[in-house]
C-alpha cells in the first residue's frame, strides 16, 4: 500500500515511533486488511503492527489497542488509498513514486469503503540522453 493510514490515528493522540533505520522513517510497518460484506459493507482494520518505541524496544498492535491486538477496526479513516498491483514500471527512489502496472484505489470514509477505481498505467517513455546530467550521458 502506498498509503500511511496510521497516521492520522498517531497524531491525533501524540504518538510517535522512532526510526530504527533510514529504511523506514515512520518507525512502524503496519498490516492491513478489508474485512465485510456486500450486506454489511467492508471495512478496513489494522491487523498487525510492528513498531520501534526507543531503539530496539518494539511494540505490536496492542500497544496502541489492549482491547483489541487481534485487529481495530480503523474508523479513523477518511480518504483515498492507493495500492500498487503488479509489475514495477517505473523506480523512483524514495516515497511512492514508483509506478506499477495497476493502481487499486480504495475509497473510505471513517473507516467504511465507499468505492474502489482501477487505474491501468503506462510505462514512461524511454529517457534520451539530454534527460542525463552531462558525466552521465554516454559517449561524452
Amino acid at each position: 500500500m502506498c498509503a500511511t493510514p496510521l497516521d492520522m490515528y498517531l497524531s491525533q493522540n501524540g504518538i510517535k515511533f522512532e526510526a530504527e533505520s533510514t529504511a523506514n522513517w515512520r518507525g512502524y510497518q503496519g498490516y492491513w486488511e478489508v474485512k465485510g460484506s456486500d450486506e454489511l459493507g467492508y471495512r478496513l482494520y489494522l491487523v498487525r503492527l510492528s513498531a520501534c518505541l526507543k531503539y530496539p524496544k518494539r511494540v505490536g498492535l496492542d500497544y496502541l489497542f489492549p482491547e483489541f491486538s487481534n485487529g481495530v477496526f480503523a474508523h479513523w479513516v477518511t480518504g483515498e488509498l492507493r495500492c500498487p498491483q503488479g509489475k514495477r514500471l517505473h523506480y523512483v527512489h524514495g516515497g511512492y513514486g514508483s509506478t506499477y502496472e495497476e493502481d487499486l484505489f480504495l475509497s473510505f470514509k471513517e473507516g467504511v469503503l465507499q468505492g474502489t477505481r482501477l487505474v491501468k498505467n503506462e510505462p514512461p517513455p524511454p529517457r534520451s540522453q539530454e534527460d542525463y546530467p552531462p558525466y552521465l550521458r554516454s559517449g561524452g
